[in-house]
């Protein structure tokens, strides 16, 4: 059964890491509507470092954190998150997610499941749906309509030459690449402007880079090129929308920790409510299910055409094209 929020919502952290450390931590010991109320990481000595620089205590054991918390934000590999989150929802908790949910669709698909199962709100933090002024440019462009066409190039450097990024370090990005670690970013621009996607076609570039080209319900198309091994004097990220309203490009955004209290704001009032956000869980196992079509065209290499059909859950009315709100981060990770 899904916890009832208080006045000032107890709200934990499960991860330790850089990302955890720049962004959730400091986000969630300066937000004056919560109680931060814990910290929780498989080393225990970096939880306890980072809970004694946040004012708040430290956790040995996960479920006890979870007792003691109504909400419980997670920065971790998203595989090591998916199963944790299942577990949190069945302890009652309402869930702060990062992207992506899971790398696979089981994975992601189990999130939702238990989510759902148990009555608690979710929240993914796709930086630019949280962010301003990306939050509400994404709100005005799904109002304007009549989009024919977009392009986005998210061209991260954590891997190219010279970089000295601490989040370089990340197994998991290091396997899995621009594609699951900024794609997420891109995605969640499209679908509540163009709709969701049907086709996708998908293709390997250099190093871990993939362009991808996609139809969306509205009838329009897009593309994207994604990586994170872009020499950093051609790093940067760009998204343009064409239409009958012209040519409008995404504004560039604030910080992650600014987005990520806006993103704890939705989960406060998504739990109060009842009613799901336009970034929940289920979002979430839509973009798993998108960027692994796309993986999987690419895995031998070879550029790749499919047809992707319509997601169990896609009749939500949280998950429509008329759904928005907005995202943050430049370099390539979030």
């Amino acid at each position: 059964m899904a916890k009832q929020l208080g006045t000032k919502p107890r709200i934990g952290l499960l991860g330790t890491g850089p990302w955890a450390g720049r962004t959730h931590a400091p986000a969630l010991a300066g937000h004056p509507g919560i109680e931060f109320s814990g910290v929780w990481g498989r080393r225990s000595e970096a939880a306890a470092a980072l809970a004694a620089g946040s004012g708040t205590r430290a956790y040995d054991d996960v479920d006890a954190l979870f007792e003691a918390s109504d909400a419980v934000a997670l920065a971790l590999p998203p595989d090591v998150q998916a199963p944790l989150a299942v577990r949190a929802a069945e302890a009652g908790c309402h869930v702060l997610l990062d992207k992506p949910v899971a790398t696979t669709v089981a994975g992601a698909r189990e999130v939702a499941d238990a989510v759902e199962a148990a009555g608690v709100a979710s929240v993914v933090f796709c930086t630019l749906r949280f962010a301003e002024p990306t939050a509400r440019w994404i709100e005005e462009q799904t109002a304007v309509g009549g989009w024919f066409l977009g392009e986005a190039h998210w061209l991260g450097s954590l891997y190219g030459t010279g970089s000295s990024s601490e989040y370089a370090a990340s197994p998991w990005r290091r396997e899995k690449g621009g594609l699951w670690d900024v794609g997420p970013h891109v995605l969640s621009v499209y679908l509540p402007v163009l709709g969701d996607v049907t086709e996708i076609t998908a293709a390997r570039g250099p190093a871990d880079t993939h362009h991808l080209v996609l139809r969306h319900t509205s009838g329009a198309s897009s593309t994207a090129t994604l990586t994170l091994s872009a020499p950093p004097e051609a790093s940067g990220a760009a998204l343009t929308l064409y239409g009958t309203g012209g040519r409008v490009a995404l504004p560039r955004w604030d910080g992650a920790v600014g987005a990520f209290g806006g993103a704890v704001d939705a989960l406060i009032g998504s739990a109060r409510t009842g009613e799901p956000d336009a970034c929940d869980a289920r979002f979430g196992l839509r973009l798993t299910e998108i960027l692994t079509a796309a993986e999987e065209m690419t895995a031998e290499g070879t550029a790749a055409e499919g047809v992707l059909q319509d997601p169990s859950a896609s009749d939500s009315p949280s998950h429509s094209a008329s759904s928005a709100r907005g995202y943050n981060r430049s370099g390539g990770v979030a």
